[in-house]
């Protein structure tokens, strides 16, 4: 299983980024993937999931945060509008739940 993220990066409150995670390794298609978050001095936060045609999202993120995937390129997505300088964090793409293998993270910090 190989997951890479990127597209992190620095953002103003207000600002938009948009993460992606190339997926390898194991059958796309038909596997659950989310994305969760570290921030300093807290623990691992699920932010987001997808299951097929299905979404979720946690309470701190609705509303502003959209998660694709595009299974013919093996790609995950997080689409990041409205962020606020508590979304500084870094960012992991996981395979299957919340605690599946991740990638190396990407970091987003949000700040004026």
């Amino acid at each position: 299983v190989q997951l890479r993220e990127s597209g992190g990066g620095l953002a103003q409150p207000g600002g938009s980024l948009r993460l992606s995670c190339a997926a390898s390794g194991f059958t796309f298609d038909n596997t659950a993937m989310h994305w969760v978050r570290l921030a300093p001095g807290k623990g691992l936060e699920w932010i987001s999931g997808i299951n097929r045609d299905k979404t979720y999202y946690a309470d701190s993120v609705k509303g502003r945060f959209t998660i694709s995937r595009d299974n013919a390129e093996r790609m995950l997505y997080l689409q990041m509008n409205n962020l606020k300088i508590e979304d500084t964090a870094m960012y992991y793409c996981a395979k299957d739940s919340r605690v599946g293998p991740r990638g190396q993270g990407t970091q987003v910090t949000v700040s004026s």
